[in-house]
């Protein structure tokens, strides 16, 4: 007897459906799986056979085969153990097949029939809304991911025997009840109220916030770079549900989404450390899941002590930088995750972190230029705003001012990124940071004594094309959170005096690839 489930997978963050066929004939008894498996999910075999024991169904000694299609695309994971055994079951008998047309089934199985928590139930839940179907039946801890989706019945189950009695017995199905997923504004811990002095550090990160610049903060040790970089999340406006819902299936299928969470309302802020290999940061494993850079999607990636993270690591970063998406390629196909994250990158201007203290720095030149030539400049043409922090004096130290808080910062970002939204309404785009040459035309118009100002810098910075644009962009920015439509001298100036600061450490600023 013939019989076939829906089930579902994951191929890079997306969920796609997967047919899980079982037949159960005449021959040599036995249990064999087709169908372009991976190795866990061979092993199904035995968890689905023991669990089926376990928990009181008794088959006959028959040959039975399971194919998992489509035959094209690898299956990896351990959710088809569910839908396998239920498939046997159907097969045997033991569930009517016209009970599993509209269902969709995933799930782990313990040998003594438990049903496990699996991986990028979001996404599967997505995928089978999408497909039409009508209720999926996922591990009890799941059910409160998979319901965010909104477009599908979601029932959890706790044993394989559980799903059986609720297969035959649908009207015994009760729905735990709809937990409303809150989208209040979330309190970050950590506040700009904290942060004494550094005016010049906190405009430039509001700047930063406001266009989605990338931005690298250079200065000794103590001054507050870290400081800075770790509130940068709580100037962000909160996440839109759409944004949510991409950055909980990247947790989800990594499994790093936090127990009781249905989607994340948080923007994300990574910072790893610099040993970080390149397959971590980017992505990558026999089956390809997301790395740093697409963890931070949606929000920071910071990266403190640039220089001292490999050159391997860094370059890869220049691609998604751009791109805002980082592409997997293997020999059977290629994964996309998304990258859409704000870099923000500090280091200090020399190995021991006193220059230019020549009081404090014992640093040679030779030693400070071999230092800061680990930061390529393609690497530094793509960080939109370079910013130096000021050596921390007693006064502001021991500053009992009001500090402005993150709450009244956040409110400018918003000001300046719904200007954005309305600019770029119908482009595809949504920061000033992403504008191509087109947009940079149409929306960067220069006047006669700008457009002077801009030629002189030009040559004084020997800057290449790209950076000439990134300035016209962090000036386009100023002006958004200045309230005005054209691009000021003063805008300008200011956003030229933040690509100064690759001439100053670094003697160039342009020729870059």
């Amino acid at each position: 007897m013939f019989s076939k489930v829906n089930s579902a997978g994951i191929m890079g963050i997306e969920g796609y459906l997967v047919g899980v066929e079982a037949d159960v004939g005449n021959g040599l008894p036995g249990f064999s799986m087709v169908g372009y498996l991976a190795a866990e999910v061979r092993e199904a075999r035995d968890r689905v056979q023991t669990a089926l024991k376990n928990s009181g169904f008794q088959l006959n000694a028959r040959k039975i085969t399971i194919n998992l299609s489509p035959a094209d695309i690898r299956k990896d994971g351990t959710a088809y153990d569910l839908p396998i055994a239920v498939a046997v079951l159907a097969a045997f008998g033991t569930i009517r097949q016209d009970r599993l047309k509209d269902v969709v089934i995933a799930g782990e199985l313990g040998l003594d029939g438990e049903v496990k928590e699996i991986h990028g139930s979001l996404s599967m839940a997505l995928a089978a809304g999408k497909a039409g179907l009508s209720v999926c039946f996922f591990p009890k801890e799941n059910v409160k991911e998979a319901k965010a989706a909104g477009n599908i019945r979601i029932i959890g189950v706790s044993c394989l025997k559980e799903l059986v009695e609720l297969l035959n017995h649908p009207e015994s199905i009760q729905e735990e009840a709809e937990v409303e997923q809150s989208w209040r504004e979330r309190d970050y811990p950590q506040d700009f109220s904290e942060v004494n002095g550094q005016s010049v550090m906190r405009r430039a990160t509001e700047i930063a916030v406001s266009g989605m610049h990338n931005i690298l903060y250079i200065g000794p040790a103590g001054t507050g770079k870290s400081m800075i970089a770790k509130r940068i999340p709580s100037i962000m406006p909160p996440l839109s549900r759409e944004e949510s819902m991409e950055i909980t299936k990247v947790y989800s299928v990594c499994g790093l989404l936090p127990k009781g969470e249905a989607l994340l309302t948080a923007r994300p802020f990574r910072s790893p450390h610099h040993s970080i290999t390149r397959q971590a940061m980017a992505g990558g494993g026999r089956v390809p899941k997301p790395g740093e850079i697409s963890l931070a999607s949606r929000g920071v990636l910071f990266l403190d002590e640039l220089p001292e993270f490999s050159s391997e690591v860094l370059e890869l970063l220049r691609q998604p930088m751009e791109d805002r998406k980082i592409t997997i390629s293997r020999l059977r196909g290629s994964w996309e995750f998304p990258a859409d994250t704000m870099v923000a990158a500090a280091m200090n201007p020399c190995p021991c972190g006193y220059f230019p203290d020549r009081r404090r720095c014992r640093c040679s030149p030779d030693k400070i230029k071999k230092y800061l030539s680990k930061i390529s400049g393609p690497l530094l043409d793509r960080l939109d705003i370079c910013v130096e922090a000021a050596p921390v004096t007693y006064e502001m130290a021991r500053q009992s001012r009001r500090n402005e808080s993150s709450g009244e910062i956040r409110k400018r970002v918003e000001t300046a990124r719904n200007i954005q939204r309305e600019r770029f309404t119908g482009t595809g785009i949504y920061f000033n940071s992403e504008m191509r040459r087109r947009e940079i035309q149409n929306y960067c118009l220069l006047g006669k004594e700008e457009e002077t100002f801009l030629k002189e810098q030009f040559y004084a910075l020997r800057m290449s094309a790209r950076s000439c644009d990134k300035i016209l962009k962090v000036a386009r920015t100023i002006a958004d959170l200045d309230g005005t439509e054209r691009i000021g001298l003063s805008h300008l100036c200011e956003a030229a005096g933040y690509r100064s600061l690759e001439e100053k450490y670094w003697g160039r600023s342009g020729d870059h690839e």
